[in-house]
């Protein structure tokens, strides 16, 4: 069998599963999801031998620091993606709920319904635990998922994509619904970017080439995430201990993540009282700064601290690093300006006491999430209290910040007549 032939196959199982799918009841769906937590434990030891395997190969074929982080599964994030299953199963099923009803002058009963999208093919890199957390929101949705993880995870999504495929055949659900891809190469991406006679969505999760080159390639709309430049702009007035604790958060505790901090903006009247703070508290932990003029000097002062020139590429760059550029504004005008300039539209967090600046910024920095006085690292499906996240869209249509299981469904108008017909 070809290539092409291959992946049309597969494009014709998920339609027929997603058929099947979009009308099973929400008991159906839960009882597969509890299942797959149950199957997520019994099978735990064989999932970490699988992934040690991967971990041994790509540490071997020399891949970076931040890349093994995300390729390592252990038990803490087994049991996360347990109580993943566990959470979205006990979400409310959005499928089939009417919203927004509301009756015409001629006598017509216009709402919108909420329906799954069809067929989702996810496009990923490194994280094995983006398999367990994609399928189980494509199905809760009704959504059938065609999952392509990348080539260094691949005994450990084998070993995922086995048991999702028995949590749906045990409860009798289509085992289709949830199909791996293993066919190798780029040229496997590019031949399912061309589905669009099966898939209706693609969703690339991964570095910025990766997403560039699916959304270059799919002949269908694609949910993208280019990049994760996160800002903190401490204010005048901020509580400089509490900003010195989320800025910490925000860079230090997983510095390879979309969300971590990448750039530090500070206002000019708070600079000198607190980057020496920063320049202490983070250069302990081994970060490097890359300071302007204004800063270099502030952040030097504290012994811990490796500081470095700015450069202009160092704005705007997602280092997935114990990096963090670092510049001294004038005020909050200037600190929305550079993030209107450099800014991926991700997560931009503000400390501040002022209730003014704070409505401001939450109004005019355009990002998927807006914060005040909290880590940049709350902008994940899981922490705002979706359960799990198929990715954060960076981009305004359909869906904007993480995407959970109301994300993955549309609305179609539905219309309730007592034989009305047009004038």
């Amino acid at each position: 069998m070809t290539l092409a032939e291959a992946t049309h196959a597969l494009g014709v199982r998920a339609r027929q599963a997603a058929r099947l799918l979009a009308k099973a009841s929400p008991e159906a769906k839960s009882r597969a999801l509890l299942r797959l937590a149950e199957l997520l434990e019994t099978h735990e030891a064989a999932v970490l031998a699988a992934n040690a395997a991967d971990v041994a190969a790509a540490r071997q074929a020399g891949q970076d620091a931040p890349r093994l982080d995300r390729l390592t599964l252990t038990p803490a994030i087994m049991a996360e993606m347990r109580a993943a299953c566990r959470h979205v199963a006990a979400l409310p099923d959005p499928v089939g709920a009417t919203e927004r009803q509301r009756q015409r002058p001629n006598g017509l009963l216009v709402g919108r319904m909420r329906v799954p999208l069809g067929v989702i093919a996810m496009i990923y890199e490194a994280r094995p635990n983006v398999t367990i957390d994609a399928a189980i929101l494509c199905l809760k949705a009704g959504n059938a998922v065609i999952l392509r993880g990348g080539s260094e995870a691949l005994g450990s999504n084998k070993a995922l994509a086995a048991l999702l495929r028995q949590a749906l055949e045990e409860t009798d659900l289509p085992a289709d619904a949830a199909q791996l891809v293993t066919l190798p190469g780029h040229e496997a991406v590019t031949a399912l970017c061309k589905l669009d006679a099966f898939i209706d969505v693609m969703i690339p999760r991964g570095g910025e080439g990766l997403v560039r080159a699916v959304t270059e390639a799919a002949t269908m709309p694609v949910l993208k995430h280019f990049k994760g430049v996160c800002h903190a702009f401490v204010d005048a007035d901020a509580d400089l201990p509490q900003a010195l604790e989320i800025v910490y958060n925000g860079k230090v505790q997983r510095p390879g993540v979309c969300n971590a901090l990448e750039c530090l903006l500070v206002h000019k009247d708070a600079a000198a009282a607190f980057l020496p703070l920063v320049g202490a508290r983070l250069g302990a932990a081994g970060v490097e700064f890359r300071a302007c003029p204004a800063s270099f000097p502030l952040l030097a002062a504290a012994p811990e601290a490796q500081v470095t020139p700015q450069r202009p590429d160092d704005l705007g760059q997602e280092f997935h690093a114990l990096v963090l550029a670092v510049r001294v504004v004038d005020d909050l005008d200037a600190a929305l300006e550079h993030i209107a300039r450099y800014g991926s539209n991700h997560t931009e967090i503000i400390c501040t006491r002022s209730l003014e600046h704070a409505r401001r910024f939450l109004r005019e920095a355009d990002a998927s999430m807006v914060a005040v006085n909290a880590s940049s690292r709350f902008n994940d499906g899981g922490q705002l209290g979706l359960g799990a996240e198929i990715g954060i869209s960076t981009s305004k249509l359909h869906a904007y910040g993480p995407m959970g299981v109301e994300e993955l469904t549309t609305t179609k108008f539905v219309v309730l007549g007592q034989g009305q017909v047009r004038q």
